[in-house]
């Protein structure tokens, strides 16, 4: 968890401004949740490795013999934890709220949250995520309208070029199936496909020979991972998803992510569909029943967010199914590729006073400027006035003036900084 100064807290504000009002801009509306939910919720299995790393506040009022009983027991200890996440408490939300909201629902959420993260280069306890979920929606428009609101919200934070990769989890199913993958071994499986970056093919190959899954299930998969392939170049759509799976991929499956990547090349007006077609993009939250993604960008390695559909999550609330898809910007990731070029739009000015100067005169001096929109800050002058103002700059100053005792307000003389 992290302190920032001011100069770091403005940056980020900017850089929330931009989502924010990119979001807003695409019919999504802003929403907001507790920071803390029920044990139960946090803990019903739909949250994967997370669930293990959330934050749980001990029930009021145990007394030491309650606590030696449920030692080996936390829901007995705790009532309530941290999120974890955002998509959990939405679903909560939309099954609490649900008379009050459109048939549709596209809803905005920009909030902390907390994680028990080993404390290691870039990963952090609390951090802020960026989420868009549409909710009621089971067509392809609603991934469509997702990655459109995304690509375009990179592209205002000047992060242009961006793509998404993009999968299904009933793709990764029936290929498993396809395979031989009993169920009850492809949670782990999925494990270790999701290391293919890391491990490449014989890596993951080796490792799933380790885990002593089906023997003829991981040659079949072997033999397709392995295979030749070609390396001309296929654009988005049907044909380029077909060559990256075994035959026979299902119809509906192909069908829905070639109409995905069809509105979003309407949208984005662009002859080159930015999305890519990745046969073993898994993704690791367990809520997710179809549609999955990830933000990439080429200035970087990692991935700057994704999402992915969760059908089956909000019917645990409310009891009867309801189509449900989300994408989350990873805004800690974001923040750090940004120019931090503050906003020079709105005068930031510093006015410089001698001690002797009254502080009615100093107010009246500083009301005249906000009035006609600047920013303004007071600072008695010091002896090394350039460290003084070498600072103002760096906390997103831009201008400065120097006040004496009687002077009016129009006679202040205001010079730029740097």
């Amino acid at each position: 968890m992290r302190d920032f100064l001011p100069a770091d807290k403005a940056r980020r504000e900017r850089v929330l401004t931009i989502i924010r009002d990119r979001y807003r801009a695409h019919g999504f509306d802003e929403i907001e949740t507790p920071v803390l939910e029920e044990y139960a919720r946090l803990h019903a299995g739909i949250g994967g490795d997370n669930e293990k790393l959330a934050y749980n506040v001990l029930r009021r009022g145990l007394d030491a013999d309650a606590v030696r009983a449920g030692a080996d027991d936390p829901a007995a200890l705790a009532d309530l934890g941290l999120r974890y996440d955002l998509t959990v408490p939405l679903a909560r939300f939309y099954a609490s709220n649900r008379g009050h909201l459109p048939t549709v629902f596209r809803s905005i959420q920009i909030a902390p949250v907390w994680r028990a993260e080993r404390p290691q280069k870039g990963r952090y306890r609390q951090f802020v995520q960026c989420d868009i979920d549409i909710i009621g929606d089971s067509s392809p428009r609603a991934e469509a309208e997702l990655a459109v609101a995304t690509l375009d919200t990179l592209d205002a934070l000047g992060l242009d070029g961006g793509s998404i990769r993009i999968n299904d989890r009933r793709v990764l199913d029936w290929m498993l199936d396809s395979f031989g993958f009993g169920p009850d071994e492809r949670p782990g499986v999925l494990i270790t496909i999701d290391k293919l970056d890391k491990l490449g093919p014989d890596g993951v190959i080796a490792e799933l020979r380790e885990r002593a899954a089906t023997a003829s299930a991981v040659e079949a998969f072997a033999a397709f991972l392995l295979r030749p392939q070609t390396r001309e170049y296929l654009p988005f759509g049907a044909e380029q998803i077909r060559r990256a799976l075994p035959d026979n991929a299902p119809d509906e499956i192909v069908d829905h992510l070639v109409g995905i990547g069809a509105a979003v090349a309407a949208a984005r007006g662009e002859s080159d569909i930015p999305l890519v077609f990745d046969p073993f993009l898994v993704r690791g939250m367990g809520y997710y029943t179809g549609t999955i993604f990830e933000l990439a960008h080429p200035s970087v390695e990692y991935s700057l967010g994704g999402g992915g559909r969760y059908d089956g999550m909000i019917g645990r609330f409310l009891g009867q199914d309801v189509p449900a898809v989300g994408f989350s910007i990873g805004f800690e990731r974001i923040v750090d590729l940004v120019s931090g070029d503050a906003d020079t739009d709105a005068p930031a000015v510093v006015l410089v006073h001698d001690r002797d100067v009254p502080v009615a005169e100093l107010l009246a001096h500083k009301a005249t400027l906000v009035a006609g929109g600047s920013r303004v800050r007071l600072e008695q002058r010091t002896k090394n006035l350039k460290a003084l103002l070498e600072r103002a700059a760096s906390d997103g100053y831009t201008a400065f003036a120097t006040v004496s005792s009687g002077a009016a307000p129009e006679s202040l003389e205001i010079k730029p900084l740097g």
